[in-house]
């Protein structure tokens, strides 16, 4: 995979990384850089379907999702018509895609098969992050603006509820283990805990150190829940069994987008400055390991937890899009 990768790749000009590891080798090596197409403007989430090698990439700025062949390092297509898209979610299981659209405040369904759109429904005021229950077949997706959760079958592709959560919300991660849902409302420095049973708000979690807690993402096997913090640049380290905040790290300036790689227990914070931070897992202490600055306002990173492979959308790379792909190590 690594070598049709790399014979694939194309000249790359890496960024001097600003902190490397203690042993001073680069924490990332480049593999290549790939033309997405369309305009220079912002790229936001991504969400990778490993089993058929395709990576959807939301374009905000062409309202547009970019599909993405992890294979072969080309794009597959474009999907049009997504307004202002900012979420995007694939669930392999269901064959679908699901992205939240903040122009026109619909979340759109996509089959995975023919890449076309098959639903739009209404998202509330603002639509963001989106999380699925499998076993309830429910979506849920942030409604920032509104101070929602709204609730999807995946069924029938309707929404089924919404659930006020009293501030603007970040984004929303489902946890295995409890089997509830859990949502930033970064105006209250709090993690909602949603009951999908009932559609009904069941706790909230205080986040003392918090500012603008919008990033999240839940690591079910540590029961550990990293919020990231894109007001005073903090990734906080919340224990799910405790509700309690077990750790809080410096990252680069207005952190967003979190992946984790679970082969190494590698958790990445990607920020607004471009510049991203690794922590280490070891069962559940957690400890930095390395900051890097991929590129330009490389505030998005999606990892392939098969090849460990990284990859960053870049808005503008000398004046065109770029899918900067990167490799763990020297």
């Amino acid at each position: 995979m690594a070598r049709a990768m790399i014979a694939a790749a194309m000249s790359l000009v890496l960024l001097a990384p600003r902190a490397a590891c203690s042993d001073e080798r680069p924490m990332l090596r480049a593999i290549a850089d790939v033309p997405l197409g369309g305009k220079p403007t912002r790229m936001d989430y991504m969400s990778l379907d490993a089993s058929r090698h395709l990576l959807f990439i939301a374009h905000l700025g062409d309202s547009a999702i970019i599909v993405f062949n992890t294979e072969n390092l080309r794009v597959a297509a474009r999907i049009e018509g997504v307004a202002k898209v900012h979420g995007v979610l694939a669930i392999p299981q269901l064959g679908k895609v699901y992205a939240s659209a903040t122009g026109s405040n619909e979340v759109v369904a996509i089959d995975e098969r023919t890449l076309k759109i098959t639903a739009r429904v209404p998202g509330g005021d603002y639509p963001d992050g989106i999380a699925y229950v499998p076993r309830l077949r429910k979506i849920y997706v942030s409604d920032e603006h509104g101070g929602t959760d709204t609730v999807i079958s995946a069924d029938s592709d309707t929404r089924v509820a919404t659930i006020a959560l009293g501030g603007e919300v970040g984004n929303t991660q489902y946890d295995p283990v409890s089997g509830h849902v859990f949502a930033n409302v970064q105006t209250r420095a709090q993690l909602a805990e949603i009951d999908p049973e009932s559609d009904r708000l069941v706790a909230r979690i205080e986040l003392p150190g918090a500012r603008g807690n919008h990033g999240l993402l839940i690591e079910p096997d540590a029961q550990l829940a990293f919020v990231a913090c894109e007001d005073n640049d903090k990734l906080l380290v919340l224990d799910l069994r405790t509700r309690k905040i077990a750790a809080s790290f410096t990252t680069g300036h207005a952190p967003d987008v979190l992946a984790f790689d679970p082969g190494p227990r590698h958790l990445y914070v990607a920020s607004e400055s471009g510049e991203l931070a690794r922590f280490v897992l070891n069962g559940s202490a957690v400890a930095p390991a390395g900051r890097f600055v991929p590129g330009p306002n490389a505030h998005s990173v999606s990892i392939d937890p098969q090849t460990h492979v990284l990859y960053f959308p870049l808005s503008n790379v000398g004046g065109n899009t770029a899918l900067r792909v990167m490799q763990p190590g020297p």
